[in-house]
């Protein structure tokens, strides 16, 4: 049976078209950032897990955001080069996006819907909010910003057997 959250519409920073089937077979960790943040150095991590697991079946999807602290002000360009100068990401960034209210974007309030958060809490509380998705498209878990990327190792290594 098709999954709706596959064919959910998304738009890179550089303004491609995709969707998660494109990412068809893989082991997705999708997250929420921001350059201007606490847990900006996160994107360090990041990297490392995508460049450490990639061959495996890993992508590292990252979606900024600009809806706590206003800590993601940049255009998609500034976003870009920060990015790349500060922490060498390689992973795919997409476009601005909303993770909570009524301008939240749809791949957001499925992941939201499939992994609430603590006691059930569908909104997301902060920038680097992850949720980590199986190769067959189950939402495995959602972990807090302050969950730092590098812990996740094992649940990725789990689900990439």
């Amino acid at each position: 049976m098709p999954d709706a959250l596959f064919d959910i519409p998304l738009v890179t920073l550089q303004g491609e078209k995709k969707t998660l089937a494109d990412f068809d077979a893989k082991v997705l960790l999708v997250v929420n950032t921001a350059s201007q943040c606490g847990f900006t150095p996160q994107y360090r991590e990041l990297e490392q897990i995508w460049q450490q697991y990639r061959e495996q079946g890993l992508v590292v999807l990252g979606f900024p955001c600009n809806q706590f602290g206003r800590q993601e002000p940049g255009d998609e360009a500034a976003i870009s080069s920060f990015c790349e100068l500060n922490y060498g990401v390689s992973f795919p960034l997409f476009r601005k996006v909303e993770v909570n209210g009524s301008g939240a974007h749809p791949l957001f309030v499925e992941l939201k819907q499939r992994a609430p958060g603590l006691l059930g809490s569908q909104r997301i509380k902060w920038n680097f909010t992850k949720f980590l998705i199986g190769r067959k498209g189950a939402v495995v878990r959602r972990f807090a910003p302050t969950i730092r990327p590098q812990s996740l190792t094992g649940d990725i290594e789990a689900l990439l057997r």
